[in-house]
């Protein structure tokens, strides 16, 4: 298996090297912008599991932090990338709490970084890939794993829009090479395979989105949901009902990412501006509730049928409006990434820090807007 690495792979290598040759004393210190760690006179939950991480980019070396921090379980990763120790030994720490370290998880044979997708998967009941978001990965990869692993391994997918029943299409036990003529590998393939979609940061953004295909047994949903909440690490995992393209929040996300570049585009709003709009507004409002509770305050006494019935009317022209832009058109984009290029630079590991510590200041104050309610 050989997979091009992906831009973020470049990026974060680059920011690696940003972080190790910044002074500490321009830096925040990790204790306090890292991951919290979680009790030290509790248990860590799943120790008797094994977890094969496959490809180590912005998602994989995240969730590695997540497994790590969290759980008890024994992980090794895999990567083709050549300097997969030097990535992971820049990136990983920026991600862990700082009571953990890359090189005694090594030690303590609680992370392995492996050479070859073989050694990862020996002994593996969980087998995670967060590789290319490109079908014909995805497909070959699963080839490769099912016939390496017990199929009794848990496999899943933190794919950002391919759906599990697309990852193994035209998936039978001919091409995954299954010599067991009194066994069906692609129909327990299909029944195990889960799409586990995280939000990003996936080791601080508390949404997992779990994407059955129609083929995906119900208790391989249950599983994946009962070990992310026996984390205890304030993730919610959400069952998604039915297949779609980018399961739920990547469509929320990239339909209003469109209507921002189109605003950009046409000089209604600048990058920095529209950002400020955002996190004067929407940001924070949709952070205490979902759009269907908050809306629903907007129409008084009568809840949504007095929102819709009021403003309704408005609602459909700007529907009617909404910005149409042609991806394969290189002219929004270019105004786009000028903009946000010259308003906020390109990413550094001081950056990443702040957005962490940010972002999980404020899921901490859900919880405890949450807790509240319920007492």
């Amino acid at each position: 298996m050989s997979p091009t690495q992906q831009d973020q792979d470049q990026d974060h290598a680059r920011l690696g090297d940003t972080s190790s040759s910044t002074s500490s004393s321009s830096q925040p210190q990790a204790a306090t912008l890292s991951a919290p760690a979680p009790s030290t006179t509790t248990p860590l939950p799943s120790r008797c599991e094994k977890i094969c991480l496959i490809g180590l980019g912005a998602i994989g070396i995240s969730f590695l932090a997540l497994h790590l921090t969290f759980s008890g379980a024994q992980i090794s990763v895999y990567d083709p990338r050549a300097d997969l120790d030097e990535h992971i030994a820049a990136i990983l720490p920026l991600y862990l709490p700082a009571t953990l370290s890359v090189d005694e998880l090594r030690s303590q044979g609680r992370l392995r970084i492996c050479a070859s997708l073989d050694d990862a998967l020996l002994g593996a009941t969980i087998v995670q890939e967060q590789g290319p978001e490109k079908e014909v990965f995805k497909r070959d990869t699963w080839r490769a794993v099912v016939t390496k692993v017990a199929r009794s391994c848990r496999l899943w997918s933190s794919t950002s829009g391919i759906s599990a029943s697309r990852q193994l299409e035209g998936f039978d036990d001919a091409a995954a090479g299954d010599g067991d003529e009194d066994g069906d590998l692609a129909a327990s393939a299909r029944q195990r395979l889960l799409i586990v979609h995280p939000f990003n940061p996936p080791h601080i953004m508390p949404l997992l989105e779990l994407v059955p295909s129609p083929s995906t047994l119900p208790e391989e949903v249950e599983f994946a949901k009962q070990y992310f909440l026996a984390l205890a690490s304030g993730h919610r995992p959400i069952v998604i009902h039915k297949e779609t393209k980018g399961f739920v929040a990547n469509r929320l996300s990239f339909i209003l990412f469109r209507e921002a570049c189109h605003l950009v585009n046409e000089g209604v709003v600048s990058v920095d501006e529209l950002d400020e709009v955002m996190r004067a507004s929407l940001g924070p409002r949709w952070a205490v509730k979902g759009v269907f509770e908050m809306y629903g305050f907007g129409g008084g006494s009568k809840g949504m049928r007095g929102f819709l019935d009021g403003i309704g009317s408005s609602i459909g022209e700007l529907w009617d409006d909404a910005g149409d832009l042609d991806f394969k058109d290189e002219g929004w984009k270019d105004k786009v990434v000028k903009q946000t290029d010259e308003a906020y630079g390109l990413p550094t590991a001081q950056g990443i820090r702040a957005r962490d510590a940010g972002l999980r200041a404020v899921v901490q104050c859900q919880e405890r807007m949450d807790g509240a309610h319920e007492r």
